[in-house]
């Protein structure tokens, strides 16, 4: 039996330097393993004991599981031919980092539970505005996703509206609130609108014009109706990228029907936004400045692990009051200081992780320059791959491509004439998307646009070259040839 107390360090040192090891050789060589776990439901739960093990068991034999048990059913995020949702790249500076920060293992929640959380997430927040090109002295902090992100901002916009004690009482005896967003909207903003209370009506979606970009006119007559009919508006939702598509909705437009009609303008721009690192890129935030709340995931194209998502608020006082509560047990003399931010204070989460190293070390190891150069490549492949779907005359691209993700489908050209092909064409590029995943060599997901099954292909992995986009091309056209239901 092992002596009470932790690891011995020797041991430790031993061990952790063949983590390491592990982890270098992993990303090294990530094209070993199939990009999309080759699994079975069950599989990976069938392999593990029902029961905990009653004794400690030695770390070589853990560490052998993970390669046995484990990795059969991981799906490689960070491969560089994953070119499903959005790319989350763990760098080698920020997985460091993160090692870093999971080794101090500090609770940031309070100024005084560890000033170097507070103090470093404020500043390196504040090197990210600065990157993006957001306003000076906007109040910045890291939280987990922007899903929790957008629910803090909507949760604010509601404490923002007048006459009605939402914190107190709830949505009880209230203004039926109207939140809008469009219909690209990525479902995590609905999510919020029923965890908010104001439910799924409460969520007015906005259609979209030919680029699935938010239609502001639309918007603004959606808002005139509502208020007609005893709706309360108070926040629109824009997205800067949105989940399918990556289109950028017309923020400035959206930002003159906010002011007009007093309403708190959140902008989603948890994949796009980053893409502002690079100056020719700034456009994708146009308007932001005039937004109440901006979020931006670093864990998305700034190759900072999950998770890490950097929120920005224009009315941090608002943001506040909708969320501090502070017990006898978490009063602090310094909390009552101006210059000292509790950041528990301005979220959901008491609990909060020293996100803010990893990003750090991101950002110092790469630099500004490093990481624009790669957003630039990533657009630049994105561009290319375009073009080749657009050359071909058996594909054909079905949205925009803003980016770096492409939207297209496999379209051959002897059905472009046919009657009723839509049909066939559904099942088509279903059992394309299908037969390319389980060649485990690429992973790529789907999206539905005005009625037509959508093939994404979004490139931002650190590790991504031209040559992985080529033969993910190349094995799209191969395995569309072989389909059988197409007349040749």
């Amino acid at each position: 039996m092992r002596p009470r107390g932790d690891m011995p360090d020797a041991e430790f040192v031993a061990h952790g330097r063949q983590a390491v090891q592990w982890v270098a050789e992993y990303l090294g060589h990530p094209e070993r393993y199939p990009v999309l776990a080759q699994v079975a439901p069950g599989a990976v739960r069938a392999a593990l004991p029902q029961t905990p093990p009653r004794a400690g068991e030695a770390m070589e034999v853990i560490l052998r599981d993970v390669d046995r048990t484990i990795i059969p059913g991981i799906t490689h995020w960070n491969h560089p031919s994953f070119f499903a949702y959005f790319a989350i790249t763990g760098s080698g500076p920020g997985i460091i980092g993160d090692l870093l920060a999971s080794a101090l293992n500090v609770n940031g929640m309070l100024w005084k539970t560890s000033p170097a959380a507070t103090e470093l997430e404020e500043v390196v927040m504040g090197w990210l505005g600065q990157m993006l090109g957001l306003p000076d002295g906007w109040f910045g902090l890291i939280m987990d996703t922007a899903s929790v992100a957008s629910l803090c901002a909507i949760a604010a916009a509601r404490e923002a509206v007048q006459d009605h004690p939402f914190r107190m009482e709830g949505m009880a005896g209230g203004p039926r609130l109207r939140m809008y967003a469009s219909e690209q909207a990525n479902s995590s903003i609905e999510k919020a609108g029923i965890t908010l209370g104001l439910g799924q009506r409460g969520v007015r979606k906005i259609p979209v014009d030919r680029e699935f970009r938010m239609d502001a006119a639309a918007l603004r007559r959606a808002v005139t109706e509502d208020r007609a009919a005893g709706w309360r508006p108070f926040c629109v939702v824009a997205t800067a990228g949105t989940t399918s598509t990556t289109s950028i909705d017309p923020i400035p437009a959206i930002a003159d029907v906010c002011e007009a009609e007093g309403m708190w303008l959140h902008v989603d721009a948890a994949y796009a936004g980053i893409a502002a690192v690079a100056p020719e890129f700034r456009w994708v935030l146009a308007g932001c400045e005039r937004a109440d709340s901006v979020v931006v995931n670093p864990h998305k194209w700034l190759f900072t692990p999950i998770d890490c998502s950097a929120f920005y608020c224009r009315r941090p006082d608002v943001l506040r009051a909708a969320f501090s509560l502070v017990p006898e047990y978490l009063w602090t003399s310094e909390g009552e200081q101006s210059e000292v931010h509790d950041l528990a204070n301005y979220g959901v989460q008491l609990g909060r992780r020293f996100r803010a190293l990893k990003l750090w070390f991101v950002i110092r190891y790469f630099g500004w320059e490093g990481l624009a150069a790669r957003i630039r490549e990533h657009v630049r492949l994105g561009q290319e791959l375009a073009r080749w779907v657009d050359a071909d005359p058996d594909f054909e691209r079905l949205a925009p491509t803003p980016l770096s993700t492409v939207c297209f489908r496999y379209h051959p050209h002897r059905l472009r004439d046919r009657r009723g092909a839509e049909e066939e064409l559904e099942g088509l590029n279903a059992g394309l998307l299908d037969a390319v995943n389980a060649t485990g060599q690429a992973y790529l997901s789907h999206t539905r646009l005005g009625g037509k099954f959508t093939l994404r292909v979004a490139i931002g992995n650190i590790r991504t070259t031209e040559a992985h986009v080529r033969a993910v091309w190349e094995l799209l056209r191969a395995t569309g040839n072989r389909l059988p239901a197409v007349e040749r």
